[in-house]
This record gives structure tokens, sequence and C-alpha cells, in this order.
């Protein structure tokens, strides 16, 4: 059976629902203690699973060393004393336990052995290395963490509690669909899964993973569509006897060129901006362009990729054929003004995301 459902992700910033700034500031040395902890044990966890899948290359050992990772009390030769998935939880529990809750601890240990799984043959190949995480590395924790959610007093805002810290949504001029997924998370009607909350630049994001059902739409199995995505014409499709060109390079590219244009002209003149505050004061400028920049493609991508599954339903195709992609991503590696200027693969992404939750199958030739 068709699974109906599938997993999307909002990222959405938060405030502690406080006005004691004293309170405020502990509650965030204990958050970023916390992502601290979990950026010491994902590391932990992914090295400690490396060795136990490589142990067997471990050829110099002595005969007496037994070579089995698996639990000593189901198998005869086994050299663990649990199961693999709680060797690495009873390592975090030994080191960090009391300083943060269990459950982000318990559900880091689930994600990051799936991840390694799923990787493990690219590891054993050569064709991955094992991955290494950063700071900012965001904190999981089950859907069941939060509780008290309902609407704040401004009507526009969500509060709830996480592990007893309160918190409020700050969702600004929300264009997007957050609020009315919260509003159906808190009546039931869609479910929460393990998400994730996460300290960046002294901002607090809650980044929330939804579970929703995919949208209805009639269409028909004997309907293909066909696009092909270049820099001239960002999406041409074919459907039937029916062709389409979405976007066009002028509209696209001489945009995004002058606004590059732009950023050259103020890295050249950053030595003489006033300082006042160092190296950020001096860079202000060149950071708000270069963020215009991939605010400008961002919102082109998703445009054009909404009128291309748009199109795609309105002539009731089940199946949606990207001609000749692999060879021009290729192609793009080869080109510097390509590689620089057009963004396939965000493009792809999106196109595969909307495709998915609009029922329509994406085949990349």
């Amino acid at each position: 059976m068709e699974n109906n459902t599938m997993i999307i992700t909002r990222k959405i910033q938060l405030l502690i629902d406080s006005d004691d700034n004293q309170f405020i500031k502990e509650t965030k040395d204990k958050l970023f203690n916390w992502q601290s902890i979990c950026f010491r044990s994902a590391n932990m966890i992914m090295t400690h699973h490396f060795v136990q899948e490589q142990v067997k290359d471990f050829f110099y050992l002595t005969d007496e060393i037994k070579l089995k990772i698996a639990d000593e009390k189901k198998e005869p030769n086994g050299i663990l004393k649990s199961s693999r998935i709680n060797t690495t939880y009873r390592l975090l529990s030994n080191h960090f336990k009391g300083h943060i809750p269990t459950n982000i601890l318990s559900n880091l240990n689930n994600t990051l052995l799936a991840t390694f799984n799923k990787e493990r043959v690219a590891y054993w190949k050569g064709e991955k290395s094992l991955r290494n995480y950063k700071k900012n590395i965001p904190m999981p924790f089950a859907a069941e963490a939060i509780t008290k959610l309902d609407n704040a007093p401004d009507n526009k805002n969500f509060c709830f509690k996480l592990f007893q810290i309160p918190f409020r949504t700050f969702l600004g001029k929300d264009t997007a669909d957050k609020k009315i997924l919260l509003n159906r998370i808190k009546n039931g009607t869609i479910k929460l899964r393990t998400s994730h909350i996460q300290l960046d630049k002294g901002k607090i994001y809650f980044l929330a993973v939804i579970q929703i059902e995919k949208e209805q739409h009639v269409l028909d199995t004997a309907v293909i569509a066909e696009a092909t995505l270049s820099i001239e014409h960002p999406v041409n499709v074919k459907i039937g006897d029916q062709q389409y060109a979405i976007g066009n390079k002028e509209e696209f590219l001489h945009r995004r060129l002058a606004i590059q244009a732009a950023i050259f002209r103020v890295k050249k003149g950053i030595t003489f901006n006033r300082g006042g505050h160092g190296e950020k004061r001096k860079k202000k400028c060149l950071v708000d362009y270069q963020n215009n920049e991939k605010k400008y493609v961002e919102y082109k991508l998703h445009i054009y990729s909404r009128r291309l599954i748009d199109l795609c339903i309105k002539h009731q195709a089940a199946t949606l054929i990207l001609v000749n992609q692999q060879q021009k991503e290729e192609i793009a590696k080869e080109d510097p003004f390509l590689l620089q200027n057009w963004s396939y693969y965000s493009l792809k992404d999106k196109i595969n995301y909307k495709a998915e939750k609009a029922g329509i199958q994406v085949i990349i030739e």
C-alpha cells in the first residue's frame, strides 16, 4: 500500500518566555552547555561505532581477542557487554548523565546509529569519510518532551514547555505555513515527530519535524511530463503536445549577476568603511548583499519549482522526468560560471519535495 504521509521540517525561532533577565541568561547558558555536550557526544558515538565496525581488521591483536561485534549474552563469540546500540548510550550516560536530559542523549544515539548504518558500506569502500559534527549541532528530543503547547497572549505566536523550560515562538511576518502547522499540532490533527532544538549565532531555533498527509490530486499514470533544467530557461516542460518555458535568462541570471557586481564593488570599498566595531562593522554591507543574493536565488527557485508542479497537477501528470539531468550536472562541475551561477541541486531538491507532497513520481535521467 502506498504511503500517504511524508515528513517535513520547519525552522522556527524561539524566545525564552520570561521577563526575568537573570533567568533568561541562566537558561541560555544551560542550553549552550547541552549543545556542547551533544557536540562531544556525537563525535564519540561515530568514533566508537566506526572502531566496532573495523575491529576485525585489527589482525595484529592476539588470538585470544574475539572478533564478533555482538552481545556476549546472545552470541558465543560476542565481545560486547550489551547490544550494540546500548554500548554508546551507556558510554554517554557514564560521561554526561545529570548534566543533560537523557531524552536528548537517547535520541541522539538512535539517530546517529541509523546514520552510521546507512553509510557504513560507503565508509568501507572509501567513498565517504566519517562524519564530523560541529558545535552548533541540533539537539534531538522526542515529541513527548513538548508540553502545554498553546496560543500565546498575542494570539500570533505559540508558547510551550520543553524540559520544563518555557518557550515562545517568534514567527514575525510569517508568510509560510508555520502558524497553520503549529495550530494543527496543537489540535492533534497532525503529528510532531522527533525534532531538534538548535542554538546558532546567539539565537534559539526549533526544528520541528512534522508528519503530514500528502496532497490528494487526480493524476493519470498515462500522462508524463518531461522537464529540462538550464541556465537559458530555468525550466522547460513538455506535457503531451503542450510546451511551457518557466522563467528566462534575463529574469534570473541578469539580476543575480547584478547583485554579484554590487558585491564586487562593496569588497573594493571595504577598506575605507568606518570601523567602530572592527571587522563586523566594516563588512556589514557586504554580508547584507551576500544574504540578498541567497534570498533572491531561493525565492526564484521556489517559484520555478512551484510553477512546474502546478503544471503537472493541471495536466494530471503522475510522472515527472528530468531529462539529461545527470549529464548536465557533470558538465556544470567543469564550468566555473555554471557552477557559481546555476543552482541545479537546489532546484532539483525543491522539485523533488513539492512533487512528493503532490504525489507525483520524479525520475532523474
